[in-house]
């Protein structure tokens, strides 16, 4: 894992050591960019002035500090510090780790393991710690770049907490570079230009950036400075169009949204065509579209949840440059699309009827009566079998008494709710009907 660095005095270290080696902080204050953790009144800062330290895990993109603060910790509690990669460990290393820290417990002094790509163990290895973290034998420190939710189990993730690490700001990276040229004893060779893209070339990694500097120093003849097309001769890579974290990307997925909505397939198609050129994470764009298809069409068409769906599948099939095809296909369908919110707004009123109105009881005609005691209080008393009704419609109240009849859905009169629409105003004139 990558790491933060300090921004304070320079250390004096041999030479061949990477920068990003060389400025690793000493202690938690002197950790850039991850100030809501490591700041004075930080999370990890209070759980060490309060003396307890639990199990936890790091989630964040990398080069932003999770190995370091992990080792920091470690010191800052005087805890014995171990580090395993998920990468590179099987269950005989598990062990090996695990009998060492009950060993080091049984002389007095707890162990804080770090396990480097949690997320890359399988159930049953994740499993395994389960037991060394309940009796105290180490605290647990994952780190992940991954959502924890979806990759570590839910045993796991109870007995830890989790903490989540920012890609690093310009403002943090503009530090890191500056604390390498005061370790350096020398200016970068970069005009003002090329330095704000070697800050975007960075992307929010500390490392990235310092391992970029380490290059630019590396290429540059004496007394050449850089602009931004020679910084990109220099270390071949392309700045990024717009930082995945910032507000370019929110800016962009904005656009295509709002494009969509607005029934536009050109302009759909051209920030759909930014994105891909920004380096986008397919997946990203894929759940957008089958949110597009949900929030803003709805049943209006309801092929375009299926084709949204069906493009991400496609491009996971495929893979790029092909796959990109199916998610253009599926903004051309989504753009072109009759659009509806109608079942969006329902839902988030029915919602918030749930909320106002508490755990009322359905109506007894509804409910099953599996007991004699159940019948006997007349669980399902009076209910009508909807096919056993002329037309199949029985009109029958659903609604808790104490609410009564409510109405959510409301489709307008737009593609397929259209023919909706014609049906629920029938289903409310036969209601109307058999009520009198």
């Amino acid at each position: 894992m990558a790491d933060l660095f300090s921004v304070d005095e320079p250390e004096k270290a041999p030479p061949g050591r990477p920068l990003a080696d060389r400025l690793r902080p000493k202690n938690l204050g002197e950790v850039v960019g991850q100030e809501h953790l490591t700041g004075p009144d930080g999370a990890l800062t209070r759980l060490i002035g309060s003396g307890s330290l639990g199990s936890m895990i790091f989630w964040g993109p990398p080069g932003t500090g999770k190995t370091t603060v992990a080792r920091l910790l470690a010191g800052e509690t005087s805890l014995a510090f171990e580090q395993i990669s998920a990468v590179f460990s099987g269950v005989a290393d598990l062990k090996k780790v695990f009998e060492t820290a009950k060993l080091r417990r049984s002389n007095g002094r707890q162990t804080l393991l770090f396990v480097d790509e949690i997320h890359r163990f399988n159930r049953a290895q994740q499993d395994s710690f389960l037991p060394v973290m309940e009796d105290g034998t180490v605290v647990l420190v994952g780190a992940t770049t991954e959502n924890p939710s979806f990759e570590l189990n839910a045993a796991l993730l109870s007995r830890a907490r989790v903490l989540v690490f920012h890609s690093l700001g310009e403002d943090s990276i503009a530090k890191l570079l500056a604390r390498a040229e005061e370790t350096e004893g020398r200016a970068l060779p970069l005009d003002d230009e090329a330095r704000a893209m070697l800050i975007r070339m960075s992307d929010g990694d500390g490392r990235a950036s310092l391992t970029l500097a380490e290059e630019v120093w590396r290429a540059a003849k004496s007394g050449e400075v850089f602009g931004a097309d020679g910084l990109q001769r220099v270390v071949q890579r392309r700045a990024p169009i717009y930082d995945k974290g910032q507000d370019g990307h929110y800016n962009l997925i904005s656009a295509l949204h709002k494009s969509v909505r607005g029934s536009d397939p050109d302009a759909a198609l051209y920030y759909l065509a930014r994105m891909f050129d920004a380096g986008e994470d397919p997946l990203y764009l894929g759940r957008r579209l089958v949110r597009m298809a949900m929030e803003d069409i709805g049943l209006a068409d309801p092929q375009a949840l299926v084709i949204a769906n069906a493009a991400k599948d496609a491009y996971d099939y495929l893979g790029s440059p092909e796959g990109e095809l199916a998610f253009a296909e599926a903004t051309v369908y989504l753009a072109t699309a009759p659009k509806s919110n109608a079942v969006y707004t329902a839902f988030k009123a029915a919602t918030g009827a749930a909320k106002e109105f508490g755990s009322l009881l359905p109506p007894k005609h509804i409910l099953n009566a599996p007991t004699k005691l159940m019948k006997e209080e007349d669980y399902g008393a009076g209910y009508r079998y909807d096919h056993d009704e002329p037309e199949a419609f029985s009109g029958q109240d659903y609604f808790p008494e104490k609410m009564g009849r409510r109405t959510f859905y409301d489709p307008p009169e737009r593609g397929f709710e259209r023919d909706i629409r014609k049906r629920l105003d029938y289903w409310a004139k036969l209601r109307s009907e058999r009520e009198k």
